[in-house]
């Protein structure tokens, strides 16, 4: 889960890194009190989950409190890359003397975490990575020891710190990844890191990921959560329990297991070539235990969709019996009962499949068609959502 820019810079403050102080606000007339309280010289920042704020006019600095009325009334509203901005936080304006940028991350391909870092911030990392690779220190992290002084130490004169800078930017360094391990974050940017004229590391932007797995040890966790932007049919599936991902097709997918999933996402995508470039509408991993209750739950989720026209159930029965999924597909269907309107195409495989195919084909239910092969069943899905 991605937080927004103003709860990192509380999690920031909570470890003790250095930062300016924030107000939220909602509302024009909110953002003028808040410059009021902050006094002097502050920055109305649009809180979207997405980059190039600044470029889209989302970043103002504001003189006076009028000047931050003027400011939010101008950014609330904004649409960036698709985000509409319902919330600025108004921060303390700084004297920046230098930028940097830092960041700590799970490098999942070498399974250790990852720290990058630069005496040159403010702009867009990627660009540098790419046009001066040189400029950017790539530091490799033991997962059990961390980043100690002496680590920390190790990465600023990676990245070219001076003598003098080293020591103040490694002391930041060490408590962003206390952020990182404390809050079992994926990852956690600062860009830019400053400098300001009185001399002082600051960081003024942050970004933070945070692993949800990881939720049974941070239930703190939950209050993070934007629900209000999330995507009613995800909150449904999570609801459930349903590792459920909406796309932008038109064959609904369920599956048991990730791996079985993903290849039915492919395998949906090349057949919808042939009828019309339909696409897969979803991901949706029911696991191991495909009952009636779960079966229910994830089709529910599914015909939820108005882009859904059709849905692909591809089961490979393993642990959980063919006979299982079967009887879960049919009592799932009296359970929905008349909600369920769009044609199922189902293909089971794997431990007493043909028992399974037997109880779908005396159900003899009107939307299910039973497919020998998950090529078949792609096809024939594409197909009816073609139609």
């Amino acid at each position: 889960m991605d937080l927004y820019e103003y709860q990192a810079r509380d999690l920031f403050e909570k470890y003790e890194v250095p930062v300016l102080a924030g107000i939220i606000a909602d509302t024009p007339e909110e953002a003028k009190a808040a410059a009021e309280k902050l006094g002097g010289v502050v920055v109305v920042k649009a809180q979207v989950k997405t980059g190039g704020r600044g470029k889209a006019g989302g970043v103002k600095v504001a003189k006076t409190p009028d000047e931050a009325f003027e400011a939010a009334q101008a950014i609330l509203g904004l649409d960036i890359k698709g985000h509409v901005v319902k919330r600025v936080m108004v921060a303390a304006g700084a004297r920046i003397a230098k930028e940097f940028y830092f960041s700590v991350l799970l490098d999942r391909a070498n399974r250790s975490y990852l720290s990058l870092s630069s005496v040159e911030g403010g702009m867009e990392i990627e660009e540098l990575a790419v046009e001066r690779p040189e400029a950017l220190a790539r530091i490799e992290v033991d997962p059990l020891e961390g980043i100690t002084t002496e680590k920390a130490l190790e990465i600023a004169k990676a990245a070219k710190f001076d003598d003098e800078l080293a020591p103040k930017v490694a002391d930041v360094f060490v408590k962003l990844f206390n952020v990182y391990k404390g809050e079992d974050a994926t990852l956690v940017e600062v860009n830019p890191l400053i400098q300001s004229e009185d001399g002082d590391i600051i960081a003024l932007d942050g970004k933070v990921s945070i692993d949800e797995n990881a939720g049974f040890r941070q239930p703190d966790h939950e209050a993070l959560e934007d629900k209000d932007a999330a995507d009613p049919l995800e909150a449904k599936a999570k609801q459930h329990d349903l590792n459920y991902v909406k796309l932008d097709g038109q064959v609904g997918i369920i599956g048991n297991g990730a791996g079985l999933v993903m290849s039915t996402l492919d395998v949906v995508a090349y057949a919808g070539e042939k009828h019309g470039g339909v696409k897969p509408a979803n991901f949706l991993d029911i696991g191991g235990g495909a009952s009636a209750t779960v079966m229910a739950a994830g089709l529910d989720v599914i015909l939820g969709d108005e882009q859904v026209k059709s849905v692909f159930v591809n089961v490979f029965g393993g642990i959980t019996s063919c006979v299982a999924v079967a009887e879960g597909i049919v009592k799932a269907l009296e359970i929905l009962g008349d909600t369920a309107t769009k044609p199922l195409v189902v293909r089971l495989d794997g431990n007493q499949v043909e028992e399974g195919r037997e109880i779908l084909a005396a159900a003899n239910h009107p939307l299910v068609t039973l497919a020998a092969g998950m090529d078949e069943g792609a096809d024939k899905a594409a197909e009816l959502a073609n139609a």
